[in-house]
């Protein structure tokens, strides 16, 4: 069958296209984070629809976890997992991680327990479809302008976490870190870990810098490893030893992260 006249100018728009993406690097870049954020915005869409018989509840994620999973493969990320035997996943405990950009989403539902439940920014909340799917996946939220509200809800979910057997997934970093390090951890988690008796699980996953920069706008194929440390005991610990904690935790997880990312004194090969 002969091509119609009229589709010549979209052959030549697709072929066009096709020849950008894979010369231009920048363009890829707009290219696959478009399709990220729309993906997790319509997917979220689906999760809030299959999520409100059943309420605000932290089996949901099961259902964000599902559906984020497939881009590993859309956007050819090969993720590979160490230390599973570390990751406890019928007892509560308090699983930090390194915070890097928006991918951390993605990668981090490799490793994502059934009944955990992440600290949030509240802003996350306000963002359309997305904030409902992760409200009603049972995501809880802070406002980290008020400090008195936030340790409230810490309290209260520290006092719920054993007698209602969930686990709670915090990045200590507070906000997302571009420099290919890590940053001072705040101590909310370890606050809460302390206060609830429940031991911590650091996790790291390995910098992204291989196939992503945010920076350089470039975002190609590549492999990121994701490292589950023994976990931190707080039993018998107080108020008093939170510092401390603080710092041995990011001490053994700065090194894990210099260790997977293929980096010495925090250089990169």
């Amino acid at each position: 069958m002969d091509i119609l006249p009229i589709s010549y100018p979209f052959i030549f728009l697709l072929i066009t296209f096709l020849v950008f993406y894979n010369v231009n690097p920048r363009f890829k870049y707009f290219c696959k984070m478009t399709f990220y954020k729309l993906w997790i915005f319509i997917i979220s869409g689906l999760v809030v629809i299959v999520s409100i018989p059943r309420g605000r509840n932290p089996e949901n994620m099961k259902y964000l976890q599902m559906l984020l999973l497939p881009l590993k493969y859309i956007f050819g990320i090969k993720i590979v997992v160490k230390g599973k035997e570390n990751l406890r996943t019928n007892k509560p405990a308090i699983l930090v991680l390194n915070h890097q950009n928006s991918l951390d989403i993605t990668v981090m539902m490799e490793i994502l327990p059934s009944r955990c439940v992440p600290i949030a920014k509240k802003e996350i909340l306000y963002m359309g479809t997305f904030g409902l799917a992760c409200w009603l996946s049972g995501i809880i939220f802070i406002n980290r302008k008020k400090r008195e509200e936030s340790i409230n809800i810490l309290t209260e979910v520290a006092h719920s976490m054993n007698k209602e057997n969930f686990q709670v997934l915090i990045f200590p970093e507070g906000t997302r870190n571009h420099a290919g390090s890590m940053l001072p951890f705040k101590r909310g988690a370890f606050q809460l870990a302390v206060k609830a008796q429940v031991p911590i699980i650091p996790v790291v996953i390995s910098s992204y810098d291989s196939f992503y920069s945010q920076k350089e706008r470039r975002f190609t194929t590549g492999k990121s490893t994701i490292q589950i440390l023994p976990a931190v005991e707080t039993q018998g610990l107080g108020p008093d030893d939170v510092p401390k904690l603080t710092e041995q935790v990011r001490d053994s997880m700065l090194a894990a992260y210099q260790g997977i990312s293929g980096m010495t004194n925090g250089a990169s090969h």
